[in-house]
């Protein structure tokens, strides 16, 4: 069964739109910030984000 789809006549309660607003926010507010500059691979080298740009 997928997420968030009606089944027999009962709704899933699963997944990012069957949140509270206010949630859905807070979890959206948080984008970029789950792995510190520094781990990211591609500010420790540009070289490697180039190449990876080139790839699309």
């Amino acid at each position: 069964m997928a997420q968030g789809t009606v089944h027999e006549g009962r709704i899933s309660h699963r997944g990012f739109a069957s949140m509270k607003a206010e949630r859905q926010r807070q979890i959206a507010s948080m984008g970029g910030k789950a792995v510190p500059d520094e781990k990211r691979s591609f500010s420790q080298n540009r070289r490697l984000a180039a190449e990876a740009g080139r790839k699309g």
